[in-house]
């Protein structure tokens, strides 16, 4: 029996466990414990070596109430060192959880970890996924539901039931042998097609019963494609997007990028007439579209719908797609995950503090490809930024070495860190030359998407911004040849991720961290423990840190 720090039965360590204990303030602490393997699957009729959690493709709903404390166990059977990341969990003053390269040392093969963490004045739809190695090409994702507490009202009726509604495009090659075509200076070629819940297409059933209402959480937790997502005649109440609550429109498809998450109210219909209906998810803006397709049955279905599909915007029409995520807009008039209004925080009337202009691009290294954000692919030391910031290991990264704004400079290697002091305004502008579609993520941060438009940004584009209720989340798209604009305040100390959500621009470099802290904070021992968790007793140390 392998020891756990949670779990003394080996039955238990083989099964999802949950036990919940009162602390302070109501919430819960929530243990649970996630064995990731391999497992020979075929979803698109291919047999392919899949990342499973417990034997689950997707994995485990990690599900919790705002204010829960999360403890998750995570054995490593896996050939090659993993990581999860926690794709829009804010990590409040805890980026040592974060998951990701530069704030935590890998778990090795045969080793365990566990990640423990408050899901802070948070509610919202989100996921979790491997953050290693292309290792999300094989699975390892699943959803998270973080959800309101009982003294929060939800703002809309309570539905009936929820589903998961995971999206994503699927490669047939295991991801080994795609993480070696990147790396070898090839793009991913087009996927084999578009799962819907690890599924491929008709094998995704979602049940219905007629006059109820349900609420879909859907993520596009693919690499690379943006994908439309529709129900046949079905229409979609769209309540929710990355944990804010958003004015209540209905959309008869919507647009989802890669790393996005959004909630929907579906009405189910009062009589069907023993029809079902097809629920898709098709690709965007690529060459051939591909369909994933699952169906929504109720009790009186026959067999299959038996007619086309029912048809999303053309292929080609980014103005459909602009325009709609123009449309998304925050709900000022109700609380989330406290009892004040979304709209109470301003962000209209802060002054801002800085201003960056981060423009992807594409460099060659010899004949390799590499990504880069304003000239600059990154490069990872050969420790974690995390362990070298708290040790203070010299001659690893200089601030600095990335610019404010794209330069003319020949572009190079580097590790990107921008130095912010916490509490400032940020002002960010997502700049895209390119000829594809961009995903932009930012780790422990919501961001207010106040601006997007065609062409280069200048100044003058600033008359032009939502400053009363742009929505906010913590994952947006910048089109082909095109800008997107932020706002967000720097209010989390840590080491936070920045990334392109297209995983291989990430995996060759288009990244960089922010490194957020206080006044007089440079020296890890002069932080309270109020404004930023300490190092955890159970942190794996790598690289330099390995022997102290």
């Amino acid at each position: 029996m392998r020891h756990t720090r949670f779990l003394t039965s080996s039955k238990l360590c083989l099964c999802l466990s949950l036990l919940v204990a009162l602390v302070d303030g109501g919430s819960s602490e929530l243990f649970y414990d996630w064995t990731v393997s391999y497992s020979q699957r075929a979803p698109l009729g291919v047999d392919k070596q899949v990342i499973v959690i417990n034997d689950m493709f997707p994995g485990p709903v990690l599900d919790a109430t705002t204010n829960d404390v999360v403890n998750i166990n995570i054995h490593n059977e896996l050939t090659d060192p993993f990581l999860m990341t926690w794709n829009g969990i804010q990590m409040r003053r805890n980026s040592w959880q974060d998951g990701v390269q530069e704030t935590n040392c890998p778990i090795l093969p045969g080793q365990n970890w566990t990640y423990s963490f408050q899901l802070k004045d948070q509610i919202g739809s989100f996921f979790y996924f491997p953050s290693l190695l292309l290792q999300k090409a094989a699975g390892g994702y699943g959803a998270i539901h973080v959800n309101n507490r009982a003294v929060i009202p939800i703002p809309f009726p309570k539905p009936y039931k929820e589903y998961d509604v995971l999206i994503g495009d699927w490669y047939n090659a295991n991801y080994g042998v795609l993480r070696a075509s990147v790396e070898d200076g090839n793009s991913l070629p087009l996927p084999e097609g578009i799962l819907i819940n690890g599924q491929g297409p008709n094998q995704a059933s979602f049940e219905f019963e007629p006059g109820a209402m349900y609420r879909l959480r859907i993520s596009n937790v693919g690499l690379k494609t943006s994908l439309n997502f529709r129900i046949q005649e079905h229409l979609m109440l769209l309540v929710e997007t990355e944990g804010s609550y958003t004015v209540q429109q209905l959309y008869d498809s919507l647009d989802i990028h890669v790393g996005q998450s959004y909630s929907v109210l579906v009405a189910a219909k009062n009589q069907t007439n023993a029809k079902s209906y097809y629920m898709v998810a098709s690709s965007r803006f690529t060459t051939s579209e591909q369909f994933g397709i699952g169906l929504i049955r109720y009790p009186d279905s026959v067999g299959d719908p038996g007619v086309p599909l029912p048809s999303g915007p053309s292929q080609s029409d980014y103005e459909f797609s602009i325009q709609q995520a123009r449309s998304i807009r925050w709900n000022l008039a109700v609380g989330a995950a406290r009892p004040n209004p979304q709209g109470s925080f301003h962000y209209g009337s802060i002054n801002i503090s800085r201003t960056l202009i981060l423009e992807n691009n594409v460099m060659l290294l010899g004949r390799k490809r590499r990504f880069t954000v304003n000239g600059i692919s990154f490069l990872h030391p050969d420790t974690p930024l995390k362990l070298v910031d708290n040790f203070k290991f010299k001659d690893v990264f200089l601030p600095g070495i990335i610019r404010d704004r794209p330069t003319t400079t020949p572009p190079s290697l580097g590790t990107s860190v921008i130095d912010a002091q916490c509490h400032d305004f940020y002002h960010i502008v997502f700049q895209n030359p390119l000829s594809e579609v961009q995903t932009w993520h930012m780790d422990g941060y919501n961001f207010f998407v106040v601006g997007m438009d065609w062409g280069t940004w200048d100044e003058s584009k600033r008359a032009g911004y939502n400053m009363i209720d742009a929505v906010s989340r913590s994952t947006i798209q910048v089109y082909p040849s095109s800008w997107t604009a932020i706002l967000v305040q720097v209010d989390n100390p840590g080491m936070w991720n920045l990334r392109s959500q297209n995983a291989e621009n990430w995996h060759l470099g288009q990244e960089l961290y922010l490194r957020v802290k206080g006044l007089e904070e440079d020296d890890s021992s002069t932080i309270s423990a109020r404004d930023e968790a300490p190092m955890p007793e159970n942190v794996i140390k790598c690289g330099r840190a390995a022997k102290l």
